[in-house]
């Protein structure tokens, strides 16, 4: 196994000044999710967390997203005889408590909008993490699959509840126990994917870049509003909206927003993400 880092996290700044960071999964030739893999994104967005920026785009490098999650994660798992299946069970069931807790969990709760841009095949457990992304953005060539069943498994990250989310109980239903690949088209008309473009890479930085310079405090008080709704329906929702709306008339970005507004216009505003 190569010494080299399973991805590749960089921090830019914008023409406005904010601060955008982009991670990449860099595991060729397949970025296949193996442990190097899971390590290396597990420390990426420890570092996001500690320390956010004002947008993230999530992307690879590469002809694919990624081919998957490399079964050889699973072999460790695997009991030789029966009398160890209990011992597996625990052991497989603590691989996806660890990978919700270090991965898809801190992925969701990043206080800034994050984007994912798939150019190519998108397996197993890139796409999970892309359904844990904000918006997903497409190329016309990019495939989809949660294939999971090839193994006897279902996915374990995340992805067939955030798919019937965005797409319906029914389609995620189809998506997953047919195990087959979707095309952008399809997703795109599921509702899953926000957008298709021919120059998928650079419409997700224009777009990362764009979500950066606007006010990071408002955006990251509508994800909170939406996962309220996620984990409680809308009267959850509508319970804690007052709060966490009411709490931006604290910030910088607001009272400088209404001011330009009233003085100049609409539209007119530059954001400090404070």
């Amino acid at each position: 196994m190569s010494d080299t880092k399973a991805t590749r996290l960089i921090r830019e700044t914008t023409d406005g000044g904010a601060e955008v960071a982009i991670l990449t999964l860099a595991n060729p030739p397949l970025n296949l999710f193996d442990q190097s893999m899971f390590d290396a994104l597990i420390e990426d967005l420890a570092d996001l967390s500690a320390n956010p920026p004002r947008a993230v785009l999530l992307r690879a490098e590469g002809k694919l997203v990624s081919g998957g999650v490399d079964v050889h994660v699973f072999g460790g798992i695997l009991p030789p005889t029966s009398a160890a299946t209990s011992r597996a069970v625990e052991q497989g069931a603590e691989l996806w408590r660890t990978l919700f807790a270090q991965i898809i969990h801190p992925l969701e709760a990043l206080p800034c909008p994050v984007v994912f841009a798939a150019h190519g095949l998108t397996l197993t457990a890139a796409f999970e993490m892309a359904l844990a992304c904000d918006i997903i953005l497409a190329a016309p060539k990019a495939k989809f699959g949660l294939v999971e069943t090839v193994v006897g498994l279902t996915p374990s990250m995340g992805g067939p509840q955030r798919l019937a989310e965005r797409a319906g109980s029914g389609r995620a239903r189809e998506f997953v126990m047919t195990g087959e690949l979707y095309d952008a088209a399809t997703m795109a008309e599921w509702g899953v994917v926000n957008a298709i473009h021919d120059d998928v890479d650079a419409a997700a930085r224009d777009l990362t870049n764009r979500l950066a310079k606007g006010p990071t405090r408002a955006h990251a008080a509508t994800k909170q509003i939406i996962e309220a709704w996620r984990s409680g329906g809308v009267a959850h929702a509508d319970s804690v909206t007052p709060q966490v709306s009411g709490a931006l008339f604290d910030t910088a970005d607001l009272r400088g927003a209404v001011r330009s507004f009233l003085e100049v216009g609409p539209g007119k505003a530059t954001y400090t993400g404070r």
